[in-house]
């Protein structure tokens, strides 16, 4: 399959806070998933990965965090490959929000937004004043909610706890994959809309895994279509809309289905 010419990384660019180059990755069983794999994200990117199901976008997603290593090629954050890193070390430079969200429920919200500070060994005032802070940008009272268990939330209410949590060690980098597919479609655009107020505010550098061109086209600044582990297609939201890319215009028409008469 050929790329599209947009699709190709400028290895020599400045700023790039996260790099692949020539990344392969396989499953267990031998099969390639993901093949010779470049490109880099430049320092506050929101670069959304979008494709079907099985083209590779959480495989790659987490092979910046390394919960997956590379079989061949290397990954680098902030110009050191991610195996060179110590694991713990690197997750905690980067926020990390995913569908099922994974609060535990036995802490209290408080608890929850805290863990990585506390681990950090912040100060208690430095927790304290941090945890209302990323709660209060993700539209939750701190006064009303910081006490609660996740069981009390609601599945949106849950989701924002989720990012609040990733926000609150101030990592440069935010891993989401898919952190709003399960709710329902109000509180999903709501949440939309919420989140890209904030990505203009606190200008994080953004990995962004989704299936829902609507989603990529609101929020990404750049948009990575994958198929068969590999880019078809890396560019601005702009020229997405006018790819002539098969794969690219099939995504298009998705996002203009109307009712069925």
């Amino acid at each position: 399959m050929s790329l599209s010419t947009s699709a190709r990384p400028d290895r020599e660019s400045p700023g790039s806070v996260i790099q692949f180059q020539d990344v392969s990755w396989k499953s267990p069983e031998g099969k390639t998933i993901i093949r010779d794999l470049s490109f880099d994200v430049p320092r506050g990117e929101t670069l959304v990965f979008l494709g079907r199901s099985g083209s590779g976008k959480t495989t790659t997603l987490k092979m910046i965090n390394r919960l997956l290593d590379p079989a061949g090629g290397e990954v680098r954050v902030d110009g050191i490959r991610t195996t060179d890193w110590d694991v713990t070390a690197l997750r905690r430079r980067l926020g990390y929000v995913i569908q099922e969200i994974g609060l535990f429920p036995h802490f209290t919200v408080e608890k929850n937004v805290a863990l990585i500070p506390r681990l950090l060994q912040w100060s208690p005032e430095r927790v304290q004043a941090r945890t209302r802070e990323v709660l209060s940008w993700v539209d939750l009272d701190p006064e009303e909610f910081l006490q609660r268990f996740p069981r009390e939330l609601s599945g949106g209410q849950r989701q924002r706890v989720g990012v609040a949590r990733a926000l609150a060690a101030d990592p440069e980098i935010l891993l989401m994959d898919e952190p709003f597919g399960a709710l329902d479609p109000v509180t999903r655009t709501a949440l939309q809309q919420e989140f890209a107020l904030l990505v203009r505010r606190l200008h994080k550098t953004i990995i962004f895994v989704t299936h829902d061109v609507r989603e990529a086209l609101w929020l990404g600044s750049r948009i990575g279509l994958m198929q068969s582990g590999q880019f078809v297609f890396l560019d601005s939201a702009e020229a997405f809309l006018s790819s002539p890319l098969p794969e690219v215009m099939a995504f298009v028409d998705s996002g203009r289905m109307k009712p069925v008469q």
